[in-house]
C-alpha cells in the first residue's frame, strides 16, 4: 500500500504481528538506540561469538571481516556468509548476471578507494558507515533477496526477524518479509536520511517465521556517472541483523508427526473408560 508516496507495513497474512524499529539521522548515534532495541527484540546479548553468533539466538553481518580478495574491486560470492563465514544467509540477485560487492577498506593492497569510490568518485561524499569501514551493495539492480539456511548447510531455515542499516536513503528503501509458503508477512520502509544513516528492523512475535526477505535500496544502482540527487536515489547498506536461522522441518517429518498425533488422539478416544 502506498500512502503519500511512503510504503507502509502491509501484513498480508492476518496472523502477522510485526514489531517495527526504525530511525534515521546524520550519524551513527542517530540510529544506535533503534538498532539496540531491535537486538533486544531478537535476543542474544551483546557479545559476538564465531561467525557473528550471539548466543545461538541471533546473527549479525557487518562486512568488516570480509577479506580483500572478496572486496572491491572484486565481487562477493552470494554464499560467502553460508560457506566462508557460515551465518546462514544466502544472497540472491533479482536478475541473472547481477552481483554483490563489499567496499574496500583503507588498508587494501590495491589502494582501491573506500565507500565505493572506485565506482564513482562522488560516492565517498554521500555514503557513510555505521560500523567502519566496509559497506555492501548490489551491482546491476537495486533489489536482492536474502534466503536463510541452517548455517553451513543447504537446509532451508527461518528466522524471527531481520533488520538492516542503509546509507544515503533519499527517497526509498524497503524490506519485505515472506514465510516458508512464500506468503508476504508485510513490506516496510526505512526512513530517509540524505547523506546519513537509516535503520529498519522488523521482528514477529505471534509465531511467524521468516524464510526470505526482499530488500530494495534506492532506485538507481551505483555505477560510474550515476550521480545521486533529485529523483536519483543511490543507497547502499551496512549491518544486517537477524534471528538465528532454525531449520524448516521436512514435509515427511511433518506428515509423520501429524500421523503420530492422530494415532495418539484416536487411542485416547477409543481407550477404556473410567467408571
Amino acid at each position: 500500500m502506498l500512502l503519500g508516496g511512503v510504503l507502509v507495513g502491509m501484513p498480508v497474512a492476518a496472523r502477522a504481528a510485526a514489531v517495527v524499529r526504525s530511525a534515521a539521522g546524520a550519524d551513527p548515534a542517530s540510529i544506535t538506540a533503534a538498532r539496540d532495541q531491535f537486538r533486544l527484540d531478537l535476543g542474544g546479548g551483546n557479545v559476538a561469538g564465531a561467525n557473528g553468533s550471539f548466543g545461538g539466538v541471533r546473527r549479525e553481518i557487518n562486512w568488516d571481516g570480509v577479506p580483500d580478495s572478496f572486496s572491491s574491486p572484486n565481487t562477493l560470492p552470494n554464499d560467502f556468509f553460508n560457506v566462508n563465514s557460515p551465518r546462514g544467509a544466502i544472497f540472491v540477485p533479482n536478475d541473472l548476471g547481477d552481483s554483490f560487492q563489499v567496499s574496500a577498506d583503507d588498508s587494501n593492497p590495491t589502494a582501491t578507494p573506500v565507500e565505493f569510490g572506485e565506482i564513482d568518485p562522488t560516492y565517498p561524499g554521500i555514503f557513510q558507515t555505521f560500523s567502519p569501514q566496509r559497506l555492501f551493495g548490489t551491482r546491476g539492480d537495486t533489489n536482492l533477496q536474502v534466503l536463510f539456511r541452517v548455517p553451513g548447510t543447504n537446509t532451508p531455515a527461518t528466522v524471527t526477524g531481520f533488520g538492516a542499516v542503509f546509507t544515503d536513503v533519499d527517497l526509498s528503501a524497503t524490506i519485505q518479509f515472506f514465510d516458508s509458503a512464500n506468503v508476504s508477512l508485510g513490506a516496510f520502509a526505512a526512513p530517509a536520511a540524505n547523506n546519513g544513516l537509516s535503520f529498519l528492523g522488523v521482528s514477529f512475535d505471534a509465531g511467524e517465521r521468516v524464510a526470505k526477505v526482499q530488500i530494495v535500496s534506492g532506485n538507481t544502482v551505483p555505477n560510474a556517472g550515476n550521480l545521486d540527487g533529485g529523483t536519483v536515489d543511490i543507497a547502499v547498506m551496512d549491518d544486517f541483523i537477524y534471528g538465528e536461522p532454525q531449520g524448516v522441518p521436512e514435509p515427511a517429518t511433518c506428515v509423520l508427526a501429524a500421523l503420530g498425533l492422530a494415532a495418539f488422539l484416536l487411542a485416547r478416544r477409543n481407550g477404556p473408560r473410567r467408571v
